[in-house]
């Protein structure tokens, strides 16, 4: 198990990096999908490959780690945050990430379907036939789902610029 471990950390951090800007923030997600891959990997049932199940494992880690912050956030609002945001320390792409993960929550509220077929091509860069296989449907239903919520990403995602919420630093 431990070498298993070994060998998929740097895969998996990649996989958090890319959905959360902070590395504090990726590294706990990372540990928590290893510690979730060592605890299902009984659950995987060989349904695509093992690569793409642990990426998937990965990207549904920082999810929720990025919905563990926004709960946070939401209870305790602004007062600890400076009044302006330090160019030096501030990640210029973390307000690109944080509005895709919102799409992607309200994707998952609307099109459930949908959104697991999102998560696995465009987050954990899964193939068409991965993703065929692991969601148990045809290639075409995949594309359709894809296509489905690429549109409704596009369209939930705020302008550049207008963030309700001030970047975190």
């Amino acid at each position: 198990m431990r070498a298993l471990l070994e060998s998929v950390r740097p895969h998996v951090m990649r996989r958090c990096a890319r959905v959360l800007p902070f590395h504090q923030d990726a590294e706990d997600a990372c540990q928590e999908a290893l510690l979730t891959i060592a605890t299902k990997l009984g659950s995987y049932e060989g349904r695509g490959s093992f690569a793409g199940w642990s990426a998937a494992v990965a990207t549904n880690a920082a999810r929720a780690a990025y919905r563990t912050m926004s709960r946070r956030f939401a209870e305790t609002g602004t007062s600890d945050l400076p009044e302006h945001a330090d160019p030096r320390t501030t990640s210029v792409v973390a307000g690109t990430r944080l509005d895709l993960l919102d799409a992607l929550d309200r994707l998952e509220r609307d099109h459930p379907a949908a959104a697991r077929a999102f998560v696995l091509r465009d987050l954990a860069e899964l193939s068409y036939a991965d993703i065929a296989a692991q969601l148990d449907v045809p290639i075409g239903t995949v594309k359709a789902r894809i296509h489905t919520a690429r549109g409704h990403v596009r369209e939930n995602l705020r302008p550049a610029g207008n963030l309700s919420r001030p970047p975190r630093i």
